[in-house]
């Protein structure tokens, strides 16, 4: 919902995907992080120090825990940065003899990107908005001009904002109704604390207002006089709702809304016909929401329904009839409304359907949209007010893909505009025109060092779990590849995040060296709806890695590939995946990579101090209060489970300013690997100094780490010669 806060967008998760299939766009080819002038000539061994703790009668001993520096989130722990330093130095020492292949990697896939591209203009009120790249340029301009024709506006130039800087992030970017002032957010560090400022779109001025220590979003209310945001607290947590009046000075905020529960996270949005603000609040499985006139922020607030354990909702507008999306009686959602007088009280819409998992809803003037997943897939429905049978949905040619309401800000519209792609179709943006059901392809990515479709192939199967669940993987590889030969495969597998199967310009590199790749849509995600997320979290989290696991041996069962052959990655939550099964069964995988990996799952669960933790208790449980959710995690936990046998080779990172993934979870885990496996593969360990969770922010500096990992994975896999 384009203008909506919804309950599951204010949330915020310690591992969020990282590494996906999405398209990387990155990178600068220097990747000094540390001060060693004289390459070193073996890998460095962390100090073991005594330390042990004691809960529910069990003691164990974390030898590494001094790696979390006791200042953090400022590290400035001499030993700390020395160990650190000293793994990035062994990194480059080790990747330095592939330099040459990195750097080819590096040209390829920066020679598959459109340098001075741009995103089709929408329009929204009197302009139509868009950004762009320019050619050698790391970030986007934004820029708009008059629907009636006129010159080009430079709004913003996130080049010139990050100049000088290591890293840079743009957060918010929101328009005021009026159009005449934009109101923005930016990380300069990877902490994700956000600074906001708000420009004078008439005289290009900046106004004095400066909002620091922000996360979340900046929402426009009381006729474009103020802005609600939510304010950090020391912990990362985002528990206020505040209102800035502009002009005023930050100390007279006013807090809208205070919420007690350090587990929850609160966001606001506007209601589809913007009259009014959304103050929502929820942890992973609880959501409660709260209206009130945008207009009159300060006025009395309308409570919806108050929060109940394990029911989600997130609600809508129109014409004084409110629409909610809930699993309150249904597993995979239905669509409900209510009146603002008795808001609490639902009737259905659309039922919750066991085949339909029915994800999102927009509002429109005269339709409104569904989107959801059947048998997998991605669905986009078009439905009448009056009739809730009366449902069209926009058909595409391909038997798997990825498709969605794309940016939609109007609210009277006749056209969609639509986003689509597959594994072999380049991302795609589409206007379906309502009236007539044609579709009008607006914009293709292109590919500037050319891209022929008919070379490649995509297939969905389904793979038998060990349970008898049958697991869905998607692959893609040349048509001209012999069966049996080397494979990549990734997953995620948490907080109910679909991989979807789309498009990847930078995934060429590895396809066109004849491996194979596949997604592997294990429990943990809900790609086959809710119920196969509730079976990879809490108490059935183990389901996620034996999936993995599973689909590794069909694959190899099927004939795709052989046991050895199959290399590995996944990213934060997907990084605890990757933990887990180089653990259990080390010698299926060829080459591994981690990325901020979540692997210090229990010690990271029992500190209610870290800056996420009582959030996350829900996806992971609570260790602190449970002994069966303490022995369950410590039964699984990648860094409590190392033990004395041979690994495959590994590369791993970490951001240190990251405040999801810390950086001491891949340290201590890298140091432990080192003093305990028995074998001589490669084990290395990135930190990047200045970054945070989701590695280097500029596209050309994040597509040169990924041109590093695939040098690692190629190299170690044998599918090119390493020197």
């Amino acid at each position: 919902m384009s203008k909506l806060f919804t309950a599951a967008i204010a949330l915020t998760a310690l591992s969020l995907p990282v590494g996906a299939v999405a398209q990387s766009n990155g990178a600068d080819t220097s990747v000094s992080d540390n001060s060693s002038e004289q390459a070193p000539t073996s890998p460095p061994v962390a100090e073991r120090r005594d330390y042990s703790f004691t809960t529910h009668g069990i003691t164990l001993t974390d030898p590494y825990h001094w790696l979390k520096d006791p200042s953090y989130p400022t590290v400035d722990d001499e030993d700390v940065l020395a160990y650190v330093k000293a793994e990035n130095a062994w990194f480059e020492a080790q990747m330095a003899p592939h330099q040459a292949l990195v750097d080819e990697l590096f040209e390829e896939m920066k020679g598959r990107i459109k340098e001075d591209d741009s995103t089709v203009p929408q329009k929204d009120g009197d302009w139509l908005y868009w950004s762009e790249f320019e050619e050698g340029k790391e970030y986007r301009l934004h820029y708009r001009k008059p629907v009636g024709g006129g010159e080009a506006q430079l709004l913003l130039d996130e080049n010139q904002l990050a100049e000088g800087k290591d890293y840079f992030r743009l957060g918010s970017f929101s328009i005021s109704k009026d159009a005449r002032f934009l109101a923005y957010s930016a990380d300069d560090n990877g902490s994700e604390r956000y600074t906001a400022r708000i420009k004078d779109l008439a005289t290009g001025e900046l106004l004095p207002d400066e909002l620091t220590n922000l996360r979340g979003g900046l929402t426009w209310v009381a006729n474009d006089s103020a802005l609600v945001y939510g304010p950090s607290t020391e912990e990362w947590r985002t528990l206020e709702a505040k209102l800035h009046v502009i002009g005023t000075p930050v100390a007279s905020d006013v807090t809208l809304y205070k919420e007690a529960d350090e587990s929850f996270s609160v966001g606001t949005g506007l209601s589809a016909q913007e009259d009014w603000l959304v103050i929502a609040t929820g942890d992973n499985e609880t959501s409660e929401i709260r209206l009130v006139s945008a207009d009159n922020p300060t006025g009395g607030q309308i409570l919806v329904r108050p929060r109940q354990k394990g029911v989600e909702y997130d609600v809508d507008v129109r014409d004084g009839t409110l629409f909610v999306h809930t699993n309150d009686n249904h597993i995979n959602f239905r669509l409900a409304t209510a009146t603002l007088a008795a808001p609490s009280e639902w009737t259905t819409l659309i039922e919750g359907s066991d085949d339909f998992y029915l994800t999102d809803f927009e509002l429109f003037k005269d339709f409104y949209v569904t989107e959801g997943r059947l048998a997998g897939l991605d669905q986009i429905q078009l439905r009448a007010y009056d009739d809730a049978d009366d449902m069209t949905p926009i058909r595409f040619p391909e038997a798997s893909f990825v498709a969605g309401l794309s940016n939609n800000p109007e609210y009277d519209v006749q056209k969609l505009r639509l986003s689509y792609q597959s594994m072999v179709t380049p991302g795609s943006v589409y206007d379906y025109d309502v009236k007539t059901g044609a579709l009008e392809l607006l914009k293709q990515q292109e590919i500037p060092s050319g891209y022929d479709a008919t070379l490649y192939k995509t297939e969905r199967l389904t793979i038998t779990a060990r349970d008898g669940t049958q697991v869905p993987v998607s692959v893609v590889m040349r048509k001209d590849r012999p069966m049996g030969g080397p494979l990549h495969l990734y997953a995620y597998g948490a907080y109910g995040y679909a991989v979807p199967p789309g498009f990847s310009t930078s995934r060429l590199s590895l396809v066109d060296r004849g491996m194979a790749y596949a997604i592997a849509h294990i429990r943990g995600g809900d790609d086959l709806g809710r119920r196969w997320y509730l079976q990879g979290k809490l108490n059935e989290r183990t389901n996620t890695f034996e999936d993995f696991v599973d689909v590794a041996k069909g694959l190899i069962d099927a004939g795709y590939t052989e046991k050895g052959k199959i290399s590995a990655s996944g990213g934060s939550a997907g990084g605890e995946l990757m933990g887990v099964v180089v653990n259990t069964d080390p010698d299926l995988w060829g080459a591994v990579v981690a990325d901020v990996p979540f692997v210090d799952v229990l010690n990271t669960m029992l500190d209610k101090d870290l800056p996420l933790t009582p959030g996350e208790w829900p996806e992971w449980g609570n260790p602190i209060e449970s002994k069966q959710a303490f022995a369950y995690m410590l039964s699984y936990s990648p860094y409590d489970q190392v033990v004395a046998q041979d690994y495959p080779p590994l590369m791993v990172t970490a951001g240190l300013n990251d405040p999801r993934v810390t950086y001491w979870e891949p340290a201590k885990w890298v140091a432990k690997l080192r003093a305990t496996k028995t074998d001589t593969n490669a084990l290395l360990l990135k930190t990047n100094m200045g970054a945070g969770h989701g590695g280097k922010s500029g596209r050309f500096a994040s597509l040169y780490e990924t041109a590093e990992e695939f040098a690692f994975i190629l190299t170690q896999m044998g599918v090119v010669e390493g020197e």
